[in-house]
């Protein structure tokens, strides 16, 4: 499977908000094989197909749990369903390298979807997992992290890059 590009901030697609998924078909497949390499290859912890140029309401994660265990998964067309508690942690994002901000979400959380064979997914999830799956739900509404960090750390993320342009 193909290594996709992970687009960054402040490339446009990052701001679409993705589409349903109509048809679990080999196309669908072959995003999600090659978003899980991909992720892999970033050594990251969940991507949306947005994060790889692609409008498909599709994400994948794979976090570590407790005994040497992980959660992996995809969740296709996800829908949050149920949210309670809040908790507050530092986050990145393989599309703001060397971007990292405290984000308060919720601590626990019930998402519905369709995993990749198009059955009936439901998760419950907190922690970690909780933080991974509203943050790559996030990415499916265009929203990004550098949209929940305060107004000065933005600028000065947005200032670095410029910065790194000119050099």
């Amino acid at each position: 499977m193909p290594v996709y590009k992970i687009y960054t901030y402040p490339e446009s697609i990052l701001k679409h908000k993705a589409k349903p998924v109509h048809d679990i078909n080999d196309e669908i497949q072959k995003l999600v094989d090659g978003m899980y390499e991909t992720m892999h290859f970033a050594s990251g912890v969940g991507l949306a197909a947005t994060q790889v140029g692609n409008e498909n309401a599709v994400f994948v994660v794979d976090v570590p749990a407790e005994n040497e265990q992980r959660y992996m998964f995809t969740v296709i067309n996800p829908v949050l369903v149920e949210s309670s508690g809040e908790s507050s942690r530092e986050e990145g994002c393989l599309s703001l390298p060397g971007f990292r901000v405290d984000v308060k979400r919720a601590e626990r959380i019930v998402i519905k979807g369709f995993d990749r064979n198009g059955k009936d997914l439901v998760i419950e999830a907190q922690g970690l997992l909780a933080v991974a799956i509203q943050h790559e739900m996030d990415h499916l509404n265009g929203i990004t992290l550098i949209d929940k960090a305060s107004l000065l750390k933005r600028e000065a993320y947005i200032k670095s890059l410029k910065k790194g342009s000119r050099e």
